[in-house]
């Protein structure tokens, strides 16, 4: 993998993953704006994840 591209890929998945961390905190429990920071955060986690494991594993 190109190393500026998984940069640039980490730094989105980083911006999704806290933007939807900052939209958790600010909505309100029970309301569907709030099911879906929630779900936009576990996505971006994993989407983190997943760019970490592929830039590790292509260092290798």
């Amino acid at each position: 993998m190109n190393p500026e591209a998984g940069l640039a890929w980490f730094r989105i998945a980083l911006f999704i993953t806290l933007s939807a961390g900052g939209l958790i905190l600010l909505n309100p429990p029970g309301t569907a704006e709030f099911i879906i920071s929630v779900a936009t955060f576990i996505i971006g986690l994993a989407f983190v994840a997943v760019i970490a494991i592929l830039v590790r594993h292509a260092s290798r």
